[in-house]
């Protein structure tokens, strides 16, 4: 659902910058550091907007890339620490009667320290 709102607010977003382009079609002088030349306003409106979108799109491909490459290396992490944990010894989960049986083993060793004459 994201995807599509983003994709409504991206055509939005279109939608009024050709709206405001086309309103706007005088020559501008453009002064650039090696020399200045006239072009109408629309080309230089619709060339900074689709600049803009090269360098917004490009910097999101980036992320993009070293996202999957962090999670490839992650992968790679769990599962060299799954094989290792396969040599290992894993102890089982203590059931009721195993948490009972160390209750009673405490009880008895805490009676037994009161119970010494000191």
């Amino acid at each position: 659902m994201r995807i599509q709102w983003t994709l409504f607010a991206a055509l939005v977003f279109a939608l009024l910058t050709a709206i405001f382009a086309i309103v706007n079609v005088e020559p501008v002088q453009v002064n650039l550091l090696f020399g200045t030349f006239n072009v109408p306003l629309i080309l230089l409106i619709l060339g900074c907007t689709l600049l803009g979108a090269l360098i917004v799109g490009s910097y999101g491909v980036y992320a993009q890339y070293r996202i999957r490459r962090k999670v490839k290396e992650l992968e790679a992490k769990v599962a060299q620490l799954e094989a290792a944990s396969e040599n290992e010894y894993a102890f089982p989960e203590p059931t009721d009667v195993h948490l009972l049986e160390i209750e009673d083993v405490l009880a008895d060793k805490r009676n037994s320290k009161d119970s010494k004459p000191e």
